[in-house]
């Protein structure tokens, strides 16, 4: 039993849209009477519905058209990077645990290369590598840091992922992320601090900010009991990251504030300007083990 994503409706044997993964009654279950956002792909000529990963699926050239079809690379359905459609937040994922195990290695051989390879840092916001790599790394001395961002990416990309696709899901991830660690970065240099940032927090709290555009009513059980709309949640993140930003010292506190502030302003931006043009996802997330969603640090 459930209520209509679109409607409001009760209804007792609800349709889940395997496309968008709302709920709808029999009257919205067909994908144009809800606005689903793959509506735009049903024109795939080799009659495979696509995810948004790759532009060529509406070209009659193949996968000519995209980027990585310029390089040889297949990324239709049937070709060897078709799993990554609709999946892109799991290889995320993955690349965080390998990632980890390589700090840890490289901790172990050579401990003062850490810094260089993996964070991104005041010292050298020159090193290119670490504006992406530094997104996907995390402290190896505080596995909670790895633990509940993963959790986080885990149950909230997916989400985000189905409603704009796999392309840009992967653009506003990289994006996001780059962007709150070198806006870290640059307030340490503009208060001549030292600061190292790692971690995919900014890329979530831009996720988080899509949500709370996209599906503001969106319900998440923080502890298993304490419900809260995805909006409010956003809402106290915000207020949480400015008020601890300035009482625990700006950028020296050990937690990056501000990079979770600007991933949070590109994610309500961006969600701001998509939120007509997607379906809305399931009403209600747990935040904590089993099913639902994870705490954010």
């Amino acid at each position: 039993m459930a209520n209509c994503d679109v409607c409001g409706k009760h209804v007792n044997m609800p349709y889940n849209c395997r496309h968008c993964g709302g709920t709808y009654c029999s009257e919205h279950r067909l994908p144009e009477n809800h606005n689903c956002p793959g509506l735009e792909s049903w024109n795939d000529p080799q009659n495979v519905f696509d995810s948004g990963f790759d532009d060529s699926v509406n070209d009659s050239g193949g996968t000519a058209s995209s980027a990585l079809g310029k390089l040889g690379l297949d990324t239709g359905a049937g070709g060897p990077l078709g799993y990554f459609r609709n999946n892109v937040s799991y290889l995320f994922l993955g690349i965080i645990v390998v990632v980890f195990a390589l700090q840890l290695a490289v901790i172990a051989i050579q401990p003062r290369l850490h810094q260089s390879i993996f964070t991104l840092t005041t010292a050298h916001p020159e090193y290119v590598w670490t504006w992406v790599i530094s997104v996907f790394s995390h402290s190896p001395v505080n596995p909670t840091h790895i633990l509940f961002n993963g959790i986080v990416l885990y149950f909230f990309g997916p989400i985000v992922e189905r409603q704009i696709g796999s392309k840009k899901f992967t653009i506003l991830f990289l994006v996001s992320g780059m962007a709150a660690g070198l806006g870290q970065v640059g307030v340490g240099l503009l208060t001549s601090e030292q600061v190292a940032v790692l971690g995919a927090s900014g890329a979530l709290m831009a996720l988080l900010g899509v949500l709370a555009m996209t599906s503001p009513d969106l319900k998440v059980l923080l502890f298993f009991f304490i419900p809260v709309s995805m909006r409010t949640l956003a809402f106290l993140y915000a207020i949480g990251s400015v008020v601890f930003f300035v009482a625990d010292g700006g950028p020296l506190s050990g937690v990056a504030h501000f990079a979770h502030l600007t991933g949070l302003v590109i994610g309500l931006w961006y969600g701001n300007r998509i939120k007509h043009e997607v379906g809305r996802g399931p009403g209600q997330l747990n935040i904590g083990p089993g099913r639902g969603g994870g705490g954010l640090r």
